[in-house]
């Protein structure tokens, strides 16, 4: 018996499974497709939205070969909608999404800008070029510099008036996040950090003042106590700068619905009259059927222009109150927490578009049920027109059987004198050829025989005539 020679090669698992559906791969790491940063404290982060309308990935991809050594990034790397690229001293993190794509840049804080500064200046010490953020392609859409340091959190006070100075010494929002209170709701508190260290309340602070700075962007300051973990950082970062672009995303939708305002009261005001034109008969149905399809394309345009801004609104606020519970926020005394300031605000906003998209809905399915109306009198209209129509057909196939009735007498007596004309001929020449007879006494005795056969001759006619039909 010859025993096969055994190999190095590792045994092969076998595959168990039917056929991956094609985008089993893709839809199963789209988990993993934009991790949280690693962040080591203290840092800074450039942070940087913009609308990317007519900005393709060809043209971000051109302008992050600006960096220093990036020369040989191409377009394919960035078709995952996610990059992150580990330069000297910074690392520069890109994402896109459908509306926005998102730049960031992670450097070591500068020694001038930790706790104890009074507002510092901190795009002196940018890792990147300023020229280079101000070419990112698209719109500005958000805009923050966020400052990340260690310091205790055990006196509060003390804290505070250093972080008021440190943002410029106006009134702050700032909130104790990753307050345990919350697990009580059923959220869960995050675990302690690498060295075991969990305040009694929370784990950090972030701070405030949802302002614009002379440079175009906002400030936040995030304090955490030493030993906080890395992968924490990256997370409250992450969240934060979500929290404040879904915000201003959000609000998008608030001028829009603030436009659409003296279009939709005109719009309104123009329904009351037509169906009041409608309820009182005052205007011809072509003349408000023209009215309510004018008024109708208008409501349709604004609908097919606006939908996808209210859908989006709702998604991103939907958004920002998903942040908000995720920071698990508790009260430090004297301030406004992050939420309760934003909810304030944003809520307002949020009704107005809500209330806009309804209204807009609703003008348009009284449009529609005004024209439903309008449909319902014309052709109750157009049914008493095609009942009179038939009412005078039917009146004029009767005029024209009597008259044909008529014609067919006439017909009768005009064949029957045709034909005792030709019998008369006939008893004449009859007579002239020697026969006793008269001529004009035989004429006239036929008479009534002719009357009666054409008569007959008529009625099979019209006999044979209505079994064909």
């Amino acid at each position: 018996m010859q025993i096969a020679a055994p190999t190095d090669s590792a045994p092969q698992t076998p595959h168990c499974l039917p056929p991956d559906d094609p985008q089993r791969a893709a839809l199963h790491n789209e988990v993993h497709a934009r991790p949280s940063a690693r962040i080591r404290l203290p840092a800074l982060i450039i942070y940087v939205a913009v609308l990317n309308e007519g900005v393709s990935r060809e043209a971000e991809c051109a302008h992050l070969n600006r960096l220093p050594g990036q020369a040989d990034l191409t377009p394919e790397r960035l078709q995952d909608n996610f990059l992150r690229l580990r330069l000297d001293g910074l690392t520069v993190k890109w994402e896109r999404h459908s509306e926005f794509t998102r730049y960031s840049v992670v450097q070591a804080l500068p020694a001038n800008a930790l706790l104890g500064a009074s507002e510092p200046e901190l795009l002196n010490s940018l890792a990147v070029p300023p020229q280079w953020l101000a070419q990112i392609p698209g719109r500005t859409v958000a805009a923050v510099q966020l400052a990340m340091l260690h310091a205790s959190l055990n006196d509060a006070t003390a804290l505070m008036a250093q972080a008021v100075r440190w943002l410029g010494g106006s009134t702050v929002v700032a909130s104790l996040l990753g307050s345990n209170a919350a697990s009580v709701a059923g959220q869960g508190a995050e675990p302690a950090n690498s060295q075991g260290y969990a305040h009694p309340m929370g784990h950090s602070w972030a701070l405030t003042q949802f302002r614009l700075q002379p440079d175009g962007f906002e400030r936040m300051l995030v304090i955490a106590p030493e030993g906080t973990s890395q992968t924490r950082a990256g997370r409250i970062a992450a969240r934060l700068l979500e929290l404040e672009t879904y915000r201003l995303m959000a609000l998008r939708g608030l001028p829009v619905a603030k436009a659409l305002g003296p279009m939709l009261a005109q719009a309104e005001s123009e329904l009351v009259r037509i169906t009041a034109q409608l309820e009182n008969k005052s205007a011809s149905d072509q003349a408000l059927l023209d009215t309510l399809v004018s008024l109708a394309a208008g409501v349709e345009r604004a609908t097919a222009a606006n939908s996808y801004r209210f859908a989006a609104t709702q998604a991103y606020y939907a958004l920002v109150n998903q942040r908000i519970r995720e920071l698990r926020e508790k009260a430090i005394p004297g301030t406004q927490t992050l939420g309760e300031f934003m909810q304030r605000r944003l809520s307002p906003a949020m009704a107005t578009v809500a209330a806009t998209g309804q209204r807009l809905a609703s003008l348009s399915e009284r449009v529609a049920r005004a024209s439903d109306l309008l449909r319902t009198r014309v052709d109750i209209a157009t049914e008493v027109q095609n009942q009179q129509l038939l009412e005078k057909l039917t009146r004029g196939q009767e005029l024209q059987l009597r008259l044909q009735s008529t014609v067919e007498g006439l017909s009768i007596a005009a064949i029957s004198y045709y034909v005792i004309s030709l019998l008369l001929y006939g008893g004449k020449a009859l007579k002239a050829a020697g026969l006793p007879i008269n001529p004009e006494m035989a004429a006239g005795a036929l008479v009534p025989v002719v009357l009666w056969a054409v008569w007959r001759t008529t009625r099979r006619i019209h006999a044979r005539l209505q079994v064909g039909h």
